[in-house]
């Protein structure tokens, strides 16, 4: 495996390692102040068990490393370029829902980090797919699953007014 590849391959898996990191230390582990408040929540019915996340995350985070590293070791254009930096402020976005969620309480501005996310995943998609289409394809799981938190986050605002 040549060197540039090698380096791709640790810098979008260090990414997306380091995003799942930072969004983790804000999750509501057992004991924790965000567990007691989110456990407070009332949440749609449709909100799945907490041992659901980690295996969805890791799946979704490994396409979404790979879909970067993708575009990455496409020939350089203009268009590369465009992809990679939306690819940036996607998970800058993803990473920062954990904190504000979490860490500060706030399910309103958590919601709209959400809106700006999935407005960032699908100019990805858009420019990504003139680079590689497999890389703009592997966005596919992590956009629905996206709006589906975006659903079960406007529902905890909902009903807990």
């Amino acid at each position: 495996m040549k060197k540039q590849s090698i380096f791709g391959i640790g810098l979008f898996g260090g990414a997306v390692a380091a995003a799942a990191f930072l969004g983790g230390r804000f999750n509501p582990g057992p004991g924790t102040e965000a567990r007691l408040w989110y456990r407070e929540q009332r949440k749609s019915p449709l909100n799945p068990p907490d041992k659901v996340f980690a295996p969805v995350w890791l799946t979704l985070y490994t396409l979404v490393g790979v879909a970067g590293y993708r575009v990455w070791r496409a020939p350089r254009s203009s268009k590369r370029e465009t992809a990679l930096r939306l690819w940036v402020v996607q998970l800058a976005l993803n990473t920062a829902w954990s904190p504000i969620f979490f860490g500060a309480k706030k399910p309103v501005i958590s919601f709209v980090d959400l809106l700006a996310l999935v407005a960032a995943q699908f100019a990805f998609v858009r420019s990504a797919k003139d680079v590689d289409r497999t890389a703009a394809a592997l966005f596919a799981p992590y956009i629905a699953w996206v709006l589906f938190a975006g659903y079960l986050n406007a529902e905890i605002i909902r009903r807990n007014r």
